[in-house]
């Protein structure tokens, strides 16, 4: 069957080619990829608020939410010229150029490589070294409901203001929630970190029976608050983003009045716009005002004179002075001998594609290798 012709989209005073618009991303619904440019184009402002501004991680989903998808850090080369790039370093020590949405057009070029959701680091980019964010992220053990969830929501939410913070909640679009809490731009992303383990202490302190902070998932119950999402390099969906459920659930933005009765499932890539439309951006408000965190950093210096020191960070980042030991308490209390555990955490398969017999024109440029040779070599 043919491909469809390019859909030519004029926004923000800029031309953008969506190709092959009708493809079908969302099997169920038959949502296509001009619905995705539709859809991004009526939520703009508000997934812009959540976004734009900061470098974003590309999740591309070329086939659609059946077929394989994949995280791209650095932007492509073949890119429009008004599209705004920034170089981030990560903890390995490797940089990449990162694609930094400003308006409505660069969301659209977006949805046409096939990016269902916004996934932005939690910096802007004229200061990569310090968030302007701290991120409560709500996960659900496996069997827990959503009414426990949005219980959680609530503690969380009384947390922050007991420490002087405001929390804006959202749905993430798949099992749990998120609370994103505007900062100062006076800590680093360890600090940051360090912060929010000490809320998600204290959350867990506040109702042990519904809420965990421990990393390791035989030690997890109720709703793990998952303070991890605020190191370095990590990211999470944000608000509007469309995520890869039968559906096309969407990341949702609510006043905490809807905390206390919504259902994720209302939200989807078919009704946002017209909430949009009808309620605006919930979250309109959330750049007013940046709070603090010296009461959770001065929380975190009482939890460590009390014992408790940093938690476990993710298995790829390189062990931290204070961690404790990076092994499950099963495998810990197993052993009777001192162990380490040596192993491979990510593997990278290059393919190369015989073009011999794609007529000349059709054959797509050679971008850089992710990683490439030197990358490679360096690790």
């Amino acid at each position: 069957m043919p491909r469809a012709e390019a859909e030519q989209v004029v926004v923000a005073g800029r031309e953008v080619a969506v190709s092959n618009p009708a493809k079908v991303l969302f099997p169920k619904p038959k949502y296509t990829k001009l619905d995705l440019v539709r859809y991004y184009l009526a939520v703009a402002d508000g997934a812009l608020r959540g976004a734009g501004g900061r470098p974003n991680v590309l999740v591309r989903y070329p086939n659609g939410i059946t077929g394989e998808f994949f995280f791209q850090k650095r932007a492509p080369e073949s890119r429009p010229p008004w599209i705004e790039v920034v170089t981030l370093r990560f903890p390995s020590g490797r940089t990449a150029e990162e694609v930094v949405p400003r308006d409505a057009a660069a969301l659209v070029w977006l949805a046409n490589l096939a990016c269902l959701e916004l996934h932005p680091h939690p910096v802007r980019t004229d200061d990569l070294d310090h968030p302007d964010e701290l991120r409560v992220d709500l996960d659900p053990v496996p069997g827990v409901k959503w009414p426990q969830v949005r219980d959680v929501a609530q503690v969380v939410r009384a947390a922050l203001q007991d420490f002087g913070l405001t929390g804006w909640p959202k749905t993430s679009g798949s099992r749990g929630m998120h609370v994103i809490v505007r900062i100062e731009r006076r800590w680093t992303f360890d600090e940051v970190r360090r912060a929010a383990l000490a809320l998600a202490r204290d959350v867990e302190r506040r109702v042990p029976k519904l809420a965990t902070s421990k990393w390791w998932k035989e030690e997890r119950h109720g709703v793990f608050v998952d303070y991890n999402q605020n190191a370095k390099d990590r990211t999470v969906a944000s608000a509007y983003s469309v995520r890869p459920t039968p559906d096309a659930r969407v990341s949702a933005p609510l006043n905490w009045d809807e905390v206390k009765s919504v259902d994720p499932a209302d939200f989807t890539l078919a009704t946002m716009p017209q909430r949009f439309a009808k309620v605006g951006d919930r979250h309109e408000g959330i750049d007013q005002g940046a709070g603090s965190l010296e009461g959770l950093l001065e929380l975190s210096a009482r939890h460590e004179r009390e014992g408790q020191g940093d938690a476990p960070w993710p298995p790829h980042y390189k062990k931290q002075a204070g961690e404790p030991p990076r092994v499950q308490p099963s495998r810990a209390r197993a052993s009777k001998f001192p162990l380490i555990e040596i192993g491979r955490s990510s593997t990278w398969t290059r393919i190369r594609v015989n073009l011999q017999h794609v007529p000349p024109k059709l054959r797509p440029r050679q971008e850089r290798l992710d990683p490439d040779e030197k990358t490679l070599a360096s690790w």
